[in-house]
């Protein structure tokens, strides 16, 4: 199958036999492919798809028995953007007592404590998984509160360490080294191997940062 790119800027690659790679173009667009998808599947009209798993701009879907026609479909789609905030969402407890917590509030030209009660405020959703088993990514900060990475970044940073770093916000399930602004810790198992499933966040779960005293 050679590239097809849809009329509302979807780029669907193949991938294998019975896959598709599709572009979206931006996080918002991949987070809402995922959604409608997952949608689509629960409702029966995807049958025989066995995978779907977005990225930053991408989604991955497999089983697919007619790849082509699902990429000449998905031209036609009607794919609303998210909607956050609208349904249940998994309660992380956090302390606001991260080294970068100041720096954060500095550059939002608010209190330290004010930070944190924004950080509280914001419906997280997971958009995708990566860097290591159980980091989720997570997306709802709007743009003027996005931060930078740091200019050097840590040689460890301490597991449940609850993080920002341009649009996303995040918690490093175990100690390694990373580059965001450490905000906060969490006592929350991201990832127990023998626990099904292991990973706590996956992609679409909403996600309610609340702030704890320890």
């Amino acid at each position: 199958m050679s590239d097809d790119e849809s009329p509302v800027g979807y780029r669907v690659r193949a991938a294998g036999a019975s896959a598709v790679l599709v572009e979206t173009g931006s996080g918002e667009r991949a987070e809402a492919l995922h959604a409608e998808l997952l949608r689509r599947r629960a409702a029966g009209e995807l049958p025989g798809v066995t995978e779907i798993v977005p990225a930053a701009r991408t989604v991955l879907v497999c089983g697919l028995a007619e790849p082509r026609a699902f990429a000449e479909a998905l031209a036609g789609w009607r794919v609303p953007p998210v909607e956050r905030g609208r349904g249940s969402a998994l309660d992380l407890p956090v302390r606001f007592d991260g080294p970068d917590l100041a720096e954060v509030a500095a550059r939002w030209g608010v209190p330290a404590d004010e930070a944190a009660a924004i950080v509280t405020r914001t419906p997280f959703r997971v958009a995708f998984c990566g860097f290591a088993p159980g980091f989720g990514y997570l997306t709802g900060l709007p743009d003027h509160l996005h931060v930078p990475r740091r200019d050097t970044p840590r040689t460890a940073v301490p597991a449940g360490s609850v993080a920002l770093a341009g649009p996303y916000a995040g918690v490093y399930p175990r100690s390694s080294p990373g580059g965001w602004q450490v905000i906060g810790t969490t006592d929350a198992a991201l990832w127990v191997p023998d626990r099904e499933p292991a990973a706590l966040l996956s992609p679409g779960t909403e996600v309610r940062f609340v702030a704890v005293s320890r």
